[in-house]
């Protein structure tokens, strides 16, 4: 669907297991107290602050479990120094006092610049995915100017904007092109109001903002796929729903953000390894025709989420995490 406007910024909110559900702005008693502004809010079974305005910091925020069988509704003192709520199923209502100092605490030993956010990938600053994200932030750099190039190399702190998706694809993270323009036009507005000029490049402590601020916060669920499987499939003589191969070629054909038919036989063929890797990233194969896939020999007649997810996609299932597991991460080699 095509909308009379544009999103120029997209931050991460609270996450706590649960999307928000009632927000309310804690009342001020004079006109300083609106220079830095809060806001409670309740999700399924939390309750929490937020200082304003979000950032992504997630030392910005906290939350408490108020009613574990579910919260139906909260509501703020006149002075903004209790917040008040009332549980589902236990039939109670309970006052909580807030502390903003202690919330403020939290983000004085929480570290300035980019400190805080390094908490929000595995390992941290030093960990294993920060420093893949280096690496493949920095190869850009090289694959822009041609990696098979004997010309001097000109190493830089920026990176083309145009780099911008490859490298978000290289570390686990898969935006629609509806996303990806959003990031764009958050990139390249993000200084307009002051000097009045568009930005066409960006550095690796940027990227890392955007990337944690555009990342789905929940992870990418089997719940999530299988929900699309039952809305376009049928269910099969296993009960399962699943959908027909011509169906789901057809699919991607002609719904949604649908791809041409030289575009989507390279995404087979890069996925069930008959391309080499890095295949139609690399400036150089752009206009190199890529290997025939026969997709009677590589697709089954009927593709179920598990399928789809597990031998076509090539992702991992995880059951670590409850009762809605997690896809992540590429198993094949390509």
């Amino acid at each position: 669907m095509s909308l009379p406007y544009r999103i120029f910024l997209t931050l991460l909110g609270p996450v706590f297991g649960s999307p928000i559900e009632q927000i309310q702005m804690l009342p001020v008693k004079s006109t300083l107290e609106l220079q830095k502004r809060y806001m409670a809010f309740i999700n399924r079974d939390k309750v929490g602050l937020q200082i304003l305005p979000v950032d992504g910091n997630p030392h910005k925020t906290s939350a408490i479990i108020c009613h574990p069988s579910g919260v139906a509704g909260m509501a703020l003192s006149y002075d903004g120094c209790y917040a008040f709520t009332a549980g589902g199923q236990d039939r109670s209502v309970v006052q909580w006092e807030i502390n903003l100092s202690a919330l403020e605490a939290a983000v004085s030993l929480g570290g300035e610049d980019l400190t805080p956010f390094y908490g929000l990938v595995a390992g941290g600053r030093e960990g294993k995915f920060y420093r893949e994200l280096e690496d493949y932030f920095y190869y850009s750099q090289l694959r822009s100017q041609g990696i098979d190039t004997m010309e001097t190399r000109k190493v830089a702190e920026h990176i083309c904007l145009s780099e911008l998706p490859f490298v978000m694809r290289a570390i686990g993270f898969y935006p629609s092109e509806e996303k990806i323009r959003d990031m764009f036009n958050e990139i390249r507005f993000s200084e307009y109001v002051d000097t009045g000029k568009l930005i066409d490049k960006i550095n690796l402590p940027d990227f890392f903002k955007v990337y944690l601020n555009h990342r789905p916060p929940f992870g990418n669920t089997m719940s999530g796929i299988q929900q699309s499987f039952d809305v376009l499939g049928f269910t099969n003589s296993k009960g399962k729903k699943a959908i027909r191969r011509e169906d789901l070629l057809k699919l991607l054909l002609t719904k949604g953000e649908h791809m041409t038919e030289e575009e989507m036989c390279d995404c087979f063929a890069t996925l069930f390894g008959l391309n080499p890797e890095g295949w139609k990233s690399e400036p150089a194969a752009a206009s190199v025709k890529g290997a025939e896939i026969c997709f009677e020999e590589v697709l089954p007649d009927e593709i179920t989420a598990e399928i789809f997810t597990t031998d076509i996609l090539g992702l991992t299932i995880s059951q670590d995490f409850g009762q809605d597991p997690m896809v992540s991460g590429v198993v094949r080699n390509v």
